[in-house]
C-alpha cells in the first residue's frame, strides 16, 4: 500500500533527523528524500519545527500503541500486576528509543524534543498515565488484589511515571538501553510490591465437635 504525501514526508523526515540531528537538518533535504518539491512539503508543514513536532507526535503514538499491546499479551499470559505494568512501560520506552536507534544525534534529538515539543511530551505522559491506570484497575479486578490503604489505580500510575522519570535522570538519553530498562524494572517492581496489600491467610474452619445431650450421652 503506497503512502500518502504526509506519511512519505514523515518517513523521510525521520530518516533525515536520525542522520543529521535537528539543527543540521533542512526542509530541502526532507523534501528531496520524500520525492517532493519544497513547495509541496510546505503545503503540509510550515516549518522545520512543525515537521519535527509531527515526527515526535508520530513516535509517541506508536510507542503508546506498542505499550498497550504488550500489556494485553502479558495479561493473556497470566502475568502478575508487576509483570503487566513493566511490559507496558518497557514496550513504550523501547519503541521510543528504537525510533532513533543508530543515530549519532540521539542526545540532541531528545534535547530538541523537549525544546520544541515539551507540551507533546506532557500530553503523552498524561495519556500513558491513563493507560496504565486502566491496566491497573483491570488487573486488580481480575486477580482480586487489594491496593494499600490510600493507594488508587490513578495514584499508582502516576508513581509509575515518576519512577521512570527518575530513572531517566540517571540515563538522560535512555542509553545504554539494557541498563536503563533493567534499573527501571527494579524500581517498578519495588514500587508495585509496596502498593499491594498482602492477602490475609484464610482461617481454617473449626473442627466439628460431638454434641452432648444433657444426660451425657453422645449422639
Amino acid at each position: 500500500m503506497s503512502l500518502g504525501p504526509r506519511d512519505r514526508i514523515l518517513e523521510a523526515a525521520m530518516t533525515v533527523f536520525r542522520r543529521h540531528g535537528f539543527r543540521r537538518s533542512s526542509i530541502e533535504e526532507t523534501a528531496e528524500a520524500a520525492g517532493l518539491t519544497r513547495q509541496a512539503l510546505y503545503h503540509h508543514f510550515k516549518s522545520k519545527e512543525a515537521l519535527f513536532r509531527a515526527v515526535i507526535e508520530r513516535v509517541h503514538d506508536g510507542a503508546l500503541a506498542d505499550g498497550a499491546a504488550a500489556a494485553e499479551r502479558m495479561e493473556a499470559a497470566g502475568g502478575t500486576l508487576a509483570d503487566i505494568i513493566i511490559a507496558q512501560v518497557a514496550a513504550r520506552l523501547t519503541a521510543f528509543v528504537a525510533s532513533f536507534d543508530g543515530s549519532p544525534h540521539v542526545e540532541e534529538i531528545f534535547s530538541e524534543h523537549l525544546n520544541h515539543a515539551r507540551d507533546l511530551y506532557q500530553h503523552y505522559a498524561e495519556l500513558h498515565d491513563k493507560q496504565v491506570a486502566a491496566t491497573i484497575e483491570r488487573t486488580v479486578r481480575r486477580h482480586k488484589l487489594t491496593l494499600a490503604s490510600g493507594m488508587t489505580a490513578v495514584k499508582l500510575a502516576r508513581y509509575v511515571e515518576l519512577a521512570v522519570t527518575g530513572t531517566k535522570s540517571a540515563y538522560p538519553s535512555m542509553r545504554p538501553a539494557d541498563a536503563f530498562l533493567r534499573d527501571a524494572e527494579a524500581m517498578l517492581r519495588t514500587l508495585i510490591a509496596g502498593a499491594i496489600t498482602a492477602s490475609k491467610p484464610r482461617k481454617s474452619a473449626p473442627s466439628a465437635r460431638p454434641v452432648r445431650r444433657k444426660g451425657g450421652t453422645r449422639k
